[in-house]
């Protein structure tokens, strides 16, 4: 192996790291540009991150301060359906799930007289479909259309009167769901237990732990946020599962290719010193091709067919090709 060989063998790397970098950038460029079409098209159809919040209660006394006096519901009894189903567009995988939301309030008229009270319930986004809605007050079914993603309602109870507000739907979202408790200083009396139908679970930062768990499947879990009297509870909050997206790893894939084709090359010019059988640097474009082959392959196949599957048959291809 003469020292001309070796800068051809060099020459011939530093070209296929080029390609490579080359190969790179595009899936890069592709994998943005799908992000940024499709991302909006899928927030269109399946909705946004989905933040429910706790509904607000409130009376007016207009010989207070504040004349708007906010009062917690006396009971709070929520259950909550996540199904996971993801959907893959183009070189990415978006997170998005369904929710069975079912909600249960007590209102009670804890002060002497007679009051109006008012109930501000709040859609968790907007621009979303919700199936199923239902608002009940008592035996009375809400009618009243959204403004602004909000749904204001009133009803009048006597003193030590009480009655119970229900609140269902359906929607989709994507990413995350979280129920807040807004700016109530205090939460009595709270239940909320959440069904899911993926075993990944993962508690978003900032959100409060549930206070038990129970695994209902080899792939659900039952997870239950029980408060009986907390002052400063945080939001309640689970993360959809993580996905592999094919755009970002065939990319990542793409520009450390050279350091495995460096330490190829590496190895077999060191054997061929040693055993005085260099090979012709022909035999190395070869190889740099094969090598080559496998990812431009599988950036080609991962928009086609599943992730393993396009790593599967492009490594085939590929070593069929070195050999």
């Amino acid at each position: 192996m003469n020292i001309r060989r070796i800068f051809a063998v060099g020459f011939i790397f530093v070209c296929t790291a080029i390609a490579w970098f080359v190969l790179g950038q595009a899936l890069t460029l592709r994998t943005q540009a799908s992000h940024q079409k499709l991302g909006v098209e899928v927030a269109g159809n399946w909705g946004t991150p989905m933040a429910q919040r706790h509904p607000v209660i409130y009376y007016i006394a207009p010989t207070h301060a504040r004349p708007q006096q906010n009062i917690q519901p006396n009971r709070s009894v929520i259950r909550v359906k996540l199904q996971y189903d993801p959907k893959k567009k183009g070189l990415l995988w978006y997170r998005t799930y369904k929710v069975d939301f079912d909600a249960q309030y007590e209102i009670i008229n804890r002060t002497p007289i007679r009051q109006t009270f008012y109930i501000d319930f709040q859609l968790p986004a907007e621009g979303v479909r919700y199936d199923k809605f239902s608002l009940t007050i008592g035996e009375k079914a809400s009618t009243q259309t959204p403004v602004q993603g909000r749904i204001t309602e009133s009803v009048i109870l006597g003193p030590g009167e009480e009655v119970p507000l229900h609140i269902t739907y359906w929607a989709a979202g994507m990413d995350r769901w979280d129920y807040h408790f807004g700016e109530q200083p205090r939460v009595q009396d709270f239940q909320l237990a959440m069904e899911t139908d993926f075993d990944e679970i993962n508690i978003p930062a900032g959100t409060e732990s549930p206070t038990s768990r129970e695994q209902l499947t080899p792939s659900g879990w039952k997870l239950d946020w029980t408060y009986s009297d907390v002052i400063g509870a945080r939001s309640i909050g689970m993360d959809m599962p993580a996905v592999v997206n094919p755009g970002p790893v065939a990319t990542r894939i793409t520009f450390f290719a050279p350091v495995s084709l460096l330490f190829f090359f590496t190895v077999l010019l060191i054997m061929s010193i040693v055993r005085g059988a260099g090979l012709h640097p022909m035999n190395y474009f070869f190889l740099a091709a094969g090598c080559f082959a496998f990812q431009l392959l599988f950036a080609y196949l991962v928009d086609l067919v599943p992730t393993m599957a396009a790593f599967s048959i492009a490594a085939v291809v590929s070593l069929l090709l070195v050999n």
